[in-house]
């Protein structure tokens, strides 16, 4: 099935960018193809927008913050937008996750069953949770006056988001920017950028004012650069690696705008020698293959209990023979091709990588190019004998990668753990509640499961430290992201002269 006969989705081989509420192509004229990871065939076509083009968006952006009426709707207004914006997604999932799976590679069933799904309930979440934020009771704190604290919008949101999860991530990013009254700039990953315009149609037609949300396709150090540096933006916020984030932050620098980032990871899965085995290998594997290792809080990093790790690889060889490899669209596949064939490149590097640093391979490290010769697959892999300090311990893959090390003692356990410059998500796993709350505690990293990985909630704030970045997408926390406080101060005694003045001039009474 081609990409223009997708039912439910517009019908179109040339996508345009949403700027100030009109479907319009890039300033140059200029469009870019979007292929399939599968196979390779075009799916469709994308303006390759400029800074010109990132600059018509934010003058958009921008008149639609100052002068729109976005930003001055009660809250209950804007929610019932969101709603009726999930309504439209809902009504046209499946259309929408079979485009998600074609473009980025994930199995059909991770798009329609989860990701979509889970999309829905976001976008359902902030429509009541933008009706929850308050500003703290007035007070006469000075004796004289009352203090007023305002929780008012940032302003400008630049979102830049990843390849991994392009509707998804798009839907945390804009979720809470749009919701506490923000106006906003997307612009989805260069790979993956076609279920973005669906979102951005689902809300505009949800009746979103014009310009309050614009989309740009392009590359990153044309319109990603400039959406960092314009002084008419006044937040970024990005989904992506740890190198991108950095070059965020520099060029944000020179506006001081705030910035927002959920960077890489490099999760670890520690199973302790008491732990419920069959249940650790499940979620092992669960976690360290899903959406192919493409996730930032995949378990890629199995520390495992010296005295179980041999019972424990045993069986996770056994469960990854299980794995069923092929076309994304097939609701059999466990795992479809890596998003680009430049990043199965990368993934193989690291592959290659491990084996010279003396890591041993157990299954997979292959392309798989004999039964898919245009497809970007990578095999399930597992290395063992993984020592801390090698290079496919510390970076982030982002393949279907895993690697096992082993460790004796519960602080050598959370040494290892700890000793990447990454933290964003982690994993503990024992039947022991003092072992449990005693590593959760000391895992420097923003999520931390027990006896499970990967489980989000709408309502579950998540975010990294470190170079994993700061801030939080989902949950209402996130909201806090994305708005100022305001401080107000009201005189309530009508003197001309306090009696405080005197410490700038004249006698005291």
């Amino acid at each position: 099935m081609s990409r223009a006969e997708l039912p439910g989705v517009r019908r179109t081989m040339v996508q345009k960018m949403l700027i100030a509420g009109d479907w319009v192509g890039a300033d140059s004229g200029a469009t870019a193809p979007v292929v399939s990871p599968f196979d390779g065939t075009k799916l469709d076509s994308v303006p390759r927008g400029s800074r010109e083009d990132a600059r018509r968006a934010i003058d958009a952006a921008r008149e639609a913050f100052d002068r729109g009426p976005w930003p001055r709707l009660p809250p209950r207004a804007r929610g019932e937008v969101y709603l009726k914006a999930a309504a439209w997604i809902q009504g046209r999932l499946a259309s929408i996750a079979e485009l998600e799976s074609r473009n980025q590679g994930k199995t059909i069933k991770q798009a329609q069953d989860a990701d979509l799904p889970f999309s829905v309930d976001n976008l359902v979440f902030y429509a009541g949770a933008g009706r929850t934020l308050d500003a703290k009771s007035p007070g006469e704190f000075t004796g004289d006056g009352t203090t007023i604290f305002r929780r008012e919008p940032v302003g400008v949101v630049a979102s830049i988001t990843p390849w991994n999860y392009p509707f998804m991530m798009a839907v945390w990013k804009i979720g809470p920017a749009l919701i506490t009254g923000n106006t906003v700039v997307l612009k989805p990953a260069s790979w993956t950028p076609l279920s973005t315009f669906e979102l951005a149609r689902a809300f505009q037609e949800a009746g979103l004012p014009p310009g309050a949300l614009n989309v740009v396709t392009g590359p990153g150090d044309e319109v990603g650069d400039e959406l960092s540096r314009n002084p008419k933006v006044d937040m970024v916020s990005l989904t992506g690696d740890t190198a991108t984030g950095k070059k965020i932050m520099a060029a944000a620098s020179g506006t001081v705008k705030r910035v927002q980032l959920e960077l890489g990871g490099k999760a670890p899965f520690i199973v302790f020698e008491d732990a419920d085995l069959p249940a650790a290998v499940e979620g092992a594997v669960v976690a360290g293959y899903v959406n192919g290792g493409q996730d930032c809080t995949a378990a890629t990093r199995l520390i495992i209990h010296k005295n179980v790790r041999a019972k424990f690889v045993r069986h996770l060889l056994e469960r990854v023979a299980t794995i069923r490899v092929g076309d994304p669209l097939s609701r059999k596949t466990d795992l479809g091709p890596l998003v680009h064939r430049t990043h199965q490149q990368h993934v193989l590097e690291y592959v290659e990588k491990g084996k010279e640093e003396g890591a041993e391979l157990l299954t997979g490290g292959t392309d798989d190019r004999t039964e898919f010769p245009e497809g970007a697959f990578v095999l399930p892999t597992v290395f063992d004998a993984v020592a801390p300090d090698m290079a496919i311990a510390q970076r982030e893959v982002f393949g279907p990668v895993l690697d096992v090390l082993e460790f004796g003692a519960f602080d050598e356990a959370l040494e290892i753990a700890n000793g990447v410059e990454y933290g964003l998500a982690g994993s503990v796993w024992t039947n022991d509640l003092r072992t449990a709350v005693k590593a959760a505690n000391a895992l420097r990293f923003g999520d931390v499961w027990v006896n499970d990985h990967l489980p989000l909630g709408s309502e579950t704030p998540h975010g990294g430290v470190k170079q994993s970045g700061f801030g939080k997408d989902l949950g209402v926390d996130s909201l806090y992201d994305y708005t100022t406080v305001k401080n107000i101060y009201i005189d309530l005694t009508g003197q001309a002269r306090k009696g405080w003045h005197y410490t700038t001039y004249g006698d005291p009474g």
